[in-house]
């Protein structure tokens, strides 16, 4: 079981900047892929970035790749993401979440793919 807890969101002018952290529990957090979602209102979720269990492994979707990073310290058992040059347009509950499969070459990209979940934290930007 992991159970893992966001931090870091809030309210930030466009063009700003954001570092999201996601601290996990349990000591094979190194071994899990790992993923970033948001949902706004009214809108399903959908992906944002994931990373693999190594970290030498990123993805991004579209709308985000060159503004976000996603990185992890798996000393820390925690995962990142730098969110920079924010637009109204990334306003969501971003959650992380943790994929099952230990040490797996495979990095998931769908929110179905996740099996632990945690309960998200709210960012807005203004305009």
């Amino acid at each position: 079981q992991v159970q893992l807890v966001e931090s870091g969101g809030g309210l930030v002018q466009a063009g700003g900047s954001l570092r999201l952290s996601c601290a996990a529990s349990g000591r094979t957090f190194s071994a899990y892929a790992m993923g970033w979602f948001r949902q706004a209102p009214g809108k399903e979720r959908e992906f944002v970035a994931a990373i693999s269990w190594r970290g030498s492994s990123t993805y991004y979707a579209d709308s985000v790749k060159g503004r976000f990073t996603i990185s992890r310290d798996n000393a820390k058992n925690t995962v990142y993401l730098q969110m920079n040059s924010l637009i109204p347009e990334d306003t969501a509950v971003y959650s992380c979440a943790a994929d099952p499969r230990l040490y797996s070459h495979y990095v998931p990209l769908r929110p179905d793919e996740y099996d632990y979940w945690g309960q998200g934290t709210q960012v807005t930007v203004s305009s």
